[in-house]
């Protein structure tokens, strides 16, 4: 079967960015006068739930059950995640959050193959794109011809939603495609949709469960790209 399309997570798939979230959450808190504190610890744990604003609810109801809700719960957790996206796209904009090494030979090899890209993601359309616009400009919209992120979908990661919808998008069958993703939630997400999933993993992620993936790299050196092309069957020039 001819792989026609790649498809990519964001968030320590593309970059490794989840330092910077949880840096931008603790920001987001102290600005809004909330004692909150998320250390490495607990963000690791928080990591099992896709999604800021589902991230913001689980830690409350989980972690914080005595706190006292606003009066316009959804409203406060919302305004809460927008903060917390500001601090996170001026981290990206002052250059603080670079791709990983190899990313962008793998999508410039993919591109002058022919091969389709698209992202499917459950982090914001606003980080997606300050990401993207920092690595590559406006040129980014040619490069990626389909981008899923965010609440476009009923159900996030581990949910196929997501993969289903770009797939839908791209007129493609799932076979044809390839999904890179990082996280046990994006494999189950990317294989419950069908798609061959290789895993890149990252300090936040290298202990999860991996069971079902196509290949599993720590990174994307030389080696282990070439590694990927030839598991893939991806057929770069």
């Amino acid at each position: 079967m001819n792989i026609n399309a790649i498809i990519f997570d964001v968030d320590g798939t593309l970059a490794d960015t989840e330092e910077a979230h949880r840096q931008s959450f603790n920001r987001a808190f102290l600005e809004s006068n909330l004692s909150w504190n998320w250390d490495v610890p607990l963000y690791n744990k928080l990591l099992k739930v896709t999604g800021g604003k589902e991230r913001i609810k689980y830690y409350v109801e989980t972690f914080m059950p005595m706190f006292q809700k606003p009066e316009k719960y959804d409203d406060f957790v919302k305004n809460l995640h927008i903060l917390k996206t500001t601090h996170y796209t001026n981290m990206l904009k002052s250059g603080l959050i670079p791709f990983r090494p190899n990313i962008k030979r793998l999508i410039a090899d993919a591109k002058k193959s022919g091969i389709r890209l698209a992202i499917a993601t459950t982090t914001s359309p606003e980080n997606v794109t300050a990401l993207l616009e920092q690595e590559y400009g406006k040129e980014y919209e040619a490069i990626f011809e389909v981008i899923g992120s965010g609440d476009i979908v009923p159900q996030k990661k581990p949910a196929p939603d997501i993969y289903t919808w770009v797939l839908e998008k791209m007129n493609l069958n799932a076979a044809n495609c390839i999904a890179l993703e990082d996280s046990e939630n994006g494999l189950k997400s990317g294989v419950a949709a069908g798609i061959k999933t290789f895993i890149t993993t990252n300090q936040y992620t290298h202990k999860q469960d991996f069971t079902g993936a196509a290949a599993i790299f720590e990174d994307l050196s030389n080696h282990n790209l070439e590694k990927l092309y030839h598991i893939a069957g991806l057929n770069i020039k």
